[in-house]
């Protein structure tokens, strides 16, 4: 602490700061009185302790408060130091709270928070008590400028001082834990107030229960309004609609359907805003008739009708579904109603024109928002580059960005992950490091989907030890992998022979709770049956069919393939056990025709002799294209026994359907 003190010139100075003056004192004291704007800063400043002591505390405070309005003053911490030595030593202690209080607001605006945190702490050992007050100031300029570490150490300061924090003590850490994103600390430290008879107010109840709904902690938001109640703040409309926010984001539309009625039990209307986002949770999952239904309801009713942002909600809901005939509608409906669109109303129109590829029109509502007064943001830019790469026009995508960037806006993530997605799509790896790169640069944070698009192209181009490289980068900043993401690893992984590192990637995924589909069992299945490891193929199988994930062909097919080829038909023929008729019969006839091509008639004909035992239909193309492979290969004493089989088959399956048509 003192060598970065000494560093920026801020050691602080001893009780006496006479030493500072290059004035005598009676010239200083004359000086300040007559125009303190006049004097050099140091002498401004080292005329405080001589105003003290000729006219008063009160009369230093008042020069004080001048010199801390002077922009080439305001942010000197000696300005501070000297004031406060001084009143401490007059015993003006409330003064010289005053004076660390200001020093923090003033510190804090210029991005210098943690210098006047450590001097209030410092100034205990120069005879000044901290206080409350001061300490929930430091606190509240924190939270205001993100310095949350050093709220954090002046609360903890505060209790080794022996200074017991108040109610908004911990309503402000609470605040900062939240903003944190810190569940467990606030947990605590709501336990900690709850103890001490403190309980917090109803909007700072709302930050928490939108963390604890943002974590997934929903059995939390129940324990947590019953809490509320106990200490008396019962929660009101605002709380109970963050939690049906909570859940309809998660897409638990329901649970957000029970916490309405529960809101309701307990007397309280649910406004305008509750409406609106219960109507886009029922959007989001695809009902949207029933959303539609909830916002005609809204609009019958006498004491709430929809904003601005209700219509746009239901709009995207139609944009959503393709309905925009019906979107464009509700446009309509929306200004006969006295509504203004706004550019988010816009830019969700025009994001569903783009995905459904009505670009002309995408660009005459652009226009459109431009005459009324709103100009396009980059979100607005950003559906039009989505959608025009979507269609493979990514030149047409780099016109449209340039058009935004003649407007000075900035590109986001959600622009440079577009544009590198696409790159990744057409395998300009190049191109698209350069734009993750500037993404960089910029100081847009590259997300999970960003560093996905690069891993997935490095995978398929069989690049893995840079594909392993960028995952433990996303590991390393704490992003989580998506599906897609451990997809990606475990297929190039496969591709390139490596099946163990794929397994271990499958085995992370796992233990991450990220869910496996089919196509991730496929990838792996593939690979280890390309390596010959056909039992840890068959149990991961069999766990993908415990899990009701329905296997792919290619993966049916290529794993009795195996079988076929190292003479296990009997295990072959078990792929086929759990599977439906339908997709049984698809099989066999696939896999006949890949082993007759290949002229590996032997195989196929164990397969099919398997087969026709168990009584599944085979394919009559299956069957010629078999009885040719046989021909071609010389092997006519096989087509006639085969064809003996089929025959007999084919008869006893007639005989079964005719039985079956008159039993019906």
């Amino acid at each position: 602490m003192l060598a970065r003190r000494r560093r920026h010139g801020l050691l602080l100075p001893p009780l006496s700061t006479a030493a500072l003056s290059t004035l005598p004192p009676v010239a200083a004291h004359d000086a300040a009185a007559r125009d303190p704007g006049a004097l050099a800063p140091d002498d401004a400043i080292a005329a405080l302790p001589s105003v003290a002591d000729a006219d008063g505390s009160a009369a230093a405070l008042a020069l004080f408060r001048r010199l801390a309005s002077r922009p080439d003053t305001r942010c000197l911490m000696r300005l501070y130091v000297t004031a406060a030595t001084t009143f401490v030593a007059r015993g003006s202690v409330p003064m010289a709270h005053e004076v660390m209080r200001r020093m923090v607001a003033a510190f804090g605006e210029a991005g210098r928070l943690p210098e006047a945190a450590d001097m209030v702490l410092e100034m205990r050992s120069h005879g000044l008590p901290l206080c409350v007050e001061t300490a929930n100031w430091v606190l509240r300029v924190g939270l205001e400028n993100r310095s949350f570490g050093y709220a954090r150490k002046v609360f903890d300061g505060m209790t080794r001082a022996g200074v017991c924090p108040d109610a908004r003590s911990f309503r402000a850490l609470v605040l900062v834990c939240c903003r944190e994103g810190k569940v467990d600390e606030v947990d605590a430290l709501m336990k900690t107030m709850w103890r001490c008879g403190f309980s917090l107010d109803n909007a700072t109840c709302t930050v928490v229960v939108r963390l604890l709904c943002e974590k997934g902690r929903f059995k939390d938001v129940s324990e947590f309004f019953k809490r509320m109640l106990e200490m008396g703040t019962p929660p009101n409309v605002v709380n109970y609609t963050a939690w049906i926010d909570g859940l309809c984001k998660r897409r638990y539309v329901k649970q957000a359907f029970h916490v309405l009625e529960e809101m309701v039990r307990r007397g309280l209307k649910p406004n305008v805003y509750t409406h609106t986002t219960l109507i886009d949770g029922l959007c989001k999952i695809g009902w949207t008739e029933r959303a539609f239904r909830l916002f005609l309801k809204l609009i019958k009713s006498s004491s709430y009708k929809p904003n601005v942002h209700t219509y746009t909600v239901m709009i995207g809901g139609y944009c959503r579904e393709g309905k925009l005939a019906r979107a464009e509608m509700l446009m309509g409906r929306m200004v006969e109603q006295g509504l203004e669109p706004n550019t988010n109303t816009y830019t969700t129109l025009i994001d569903g024109h783009c995905k459904g590829g009505s670009f002309d029109r995408a660009f005459e509502l652009m226009n459109k928002m431009k005459q009324e007064g709103y100009l396009p943001n980059i979100y607005t830019y950003n559906s039009v580059i989505d959608g025009l790469c979507k269609k493979g026009w990514i030149q047409e995508a780099y016109k449209v960005l340039r058009m935004a960037t003649s407007q000075d806006l900035q590109f986001d993530k959600v622009t440079y992950t577009i544009l590198m997605t696409e790159h990744c799509k057409k395998g300009h790896i190049t191109y698209a490091l350069d734009l993750f790169n500037r993404m960089v640069e910029k100081g847009c944070h590259p997300d999970i989907e960003a560093y996905t698009s690069l891993i997935c192209t490095y995978c398929q181009q069989g690049q893995m030890e840079e594909s392993q490289k960028l995952f433990d980068k996303c590991l390393t900043l704490g992003l989580v992998p998506t599906k897609q993401t451990y997809t990606s690893m475990i297929a190039g992984y496969c591709k390139v022979g490596r099946s163990t590192l794929a397994l271990r990637i499958f085995e992370r995924m796992v233990q991450n709770g990220c869910l496996a589909d089919s196509i991730t069992y496929g990838a792996l299945i593939s690979g280890l049956c390309k390596e010959s490891r056909l039992e840890e193929a068959k149990a991961l199988y069999e766990g993908m069919l415990d899990k009701r994930l329905v296997p792919c062909e290619v993966t049916r097919v290529t794993l009795a393939f195996e079988y076929c080829r190292k003479e296990k038909t009997s295990v072959a023929v078990s792929v086929l056990d759990r599977l439906d008729k339908r997709q049984q019969a698809h099989t066999v006839d696939v896999l006949v025709r890949k082993l007759s091509a290949l002229g590996n008639v032997d195989a196929a004909s164990l397969f099919l002799k398997e087969v026709l035992e168990r009584d599944c239909a085979v394919d009559h193309a299956t069957y010629t294209g078999f009885i040719n492979s046989c021909y071609e290969n010389n092997r006519y004493a096989l087509t006639s026994e085969m064809s003996e089989k089929f025959s007999k088959k084919s008869l006893a399956f007639k005989k079964r359907d005719n039985l079956a048509t008159a039993i019906a």
